[in-house]
């Protein structure tokens, strides 16, 4: 039984990517997914691209395999797992805002490292729950390896030393309407979309309930213009006070097209007000109709950051931080993440066993230099 790493959801919006990275650094991958034909279309297109590397510099990477599973992860997952074997699984299985913790369990069991992408808040926030059994059976378990908390806590682990103390941060990310966008985050959007989220004792906005896709308000992204964002439920809202002693914060998403945005807000609305709108049954149909509009807009996307407190001075203190995608590079970003702990995994890094949320365990240098071979740039600003 050779040994690898398991990609759940391999052939989806985000898995493929963390193939193609681990494919080229020379690591055996198996992508794993319920559509075969999707799986094995994607392990031959890797092939023919590390084919063509052979015969290039970087052919000394290239050590490894690429096989595929075909399997629903919901399924008999220990079995498959018994089948494959894996030395680490990547779930990108989502929505993870109505996921449990089987499949983290299951690995735990078979004491398999477990790395996912969940952006679902109790998810992410809960998952040291299973901090003991993974100690246990010697699992290292990462929930969030991805842009929040992921990137999110690498840049206020990075601009730190500059503060005495960090008070607020408000930021959020607005993806371009061309960039490839998936169904499980569809899904996981629409879950609270006009719903009150759960309570922030750390809120940068009025007091009281807070509903999902509300509070609208406008950014001004360097080289993109001005997008309009929207309250949006993530888990640093109770990762990054926590960690970081932040007082206020406050996280929103957008869309590039105000039609789009504005339609869902309106939407949000109704909801609020009672109407029986189930949007993430709907999803599907919801990002069919949104791929219509994307003639009217770019494949260009950012991420913003405004972090202020007090310098060393007991002055105040104002730092925004942007990160810029173009040309349908913004999806690379979430991946990093997942991409850099499963290479410190595989290389025998020593890494803490135990289950925990991916606060703090990825340098913002490190997140740049996986992503240097994308058009992709970062702009800080001081105020």
């Amino acid at each position: 039984m050779r040994d690898h790493i398991l990609i759940l959801g391999g052939s989806g919006n985000f898995g493929k990517r963390i193939a193609r990275a681990l494919a080229h650094a020379g690591i055996p991958i198996t992508i794993a997914g319920r559509d075969r034909n999707k799986a094995e279309a994607l392990a031959a297109r890797l092939t023919s691209e590390l084919a063509r590397d052979l015969a290039s510099e970087f052919a000394n990477k290239f050590d490894g395999d690429i096989e595929t599973a075909s399997f629903d992860v919901n399924a008999g997952l220990e079995q498959h797992l018994e089948m494959h074997r894996p030395r680490i699984i990547i779930n990108t299985c989502g929505p993870f805002q109505t996921s449990d913790y089987r499949v983290a369990e299951t690995c735990i069991d078979h004491s398999i490292h477990y790395i996912d992408l969940a952006d679902g808040r109790e998810f992410v926030a809960n998952i040291g729950s299973l901090n003991g059994r993974a100690r246990q059976n010697g699992a290292t378990v990462i929930g969030g390896a991805s842009t929040v908390p992921g990137l999110s806590s690498a840049v206020l682990e990075h601009i730190k030393p500059e503060f005495s103390e960090m008070t607020s941060l408000k930021y959020g990310i607005s993806p371009g309407q061309k960039a490839e966008r998936g169904l499980a985050t569809t899904k996981g959007i629409m879950t609270y979309v006009g719903k009150p989220l759960a309570a922030l004792a750390h809120y940068a906005g009025e007091q009281g309930t807070n509903y999902g896709w509300q509070d609208i308000y406008r950014q001004d992204y360097p080289g993109l213009g001005r997008r309009w964002m929207a309250n949006c439920d993530i888990p640093d809202l109770d990762l990054l006070p926590e960690t970081y002693g932040l007082r206020h914060i406050r996280f929103s998403a957008g869309m590039e097209l105000g039609v789009l945005h504005l339609g869902l807000w309106g939407l949000s609305w109704l909801i609020r007000a009672g109407v029986p709108l189930d949007l993430a049954r709907h999803a599907g149909l919801l990002l069919k109709l949104s791929n219509i509009f994307d003639r009217f807009g770019s494949a260009d996307g950012g991420m913003h950051m405004v972090i202020e407190g007090l310098d060393h001075d007991g002055r105040a203190l104002r730092r925004n931080w942007f990160i810029i995608a173009r040309n349908g590079d913004g999806p690379q970003i979430p991946t990093m993440p997942a991409i850099i702990l499963a290479k410190k995994l595989w290389a025998g890094e020593d890494m803490t066993r135990g289950a925990y949320p991916c606060v703090g365990l990825v340098s913002l240098d490190e997140y740049l230099e996986e992503l240097r071979d994308y058009d992709v740039e970062t702009v800080w600003e001081v105020h």
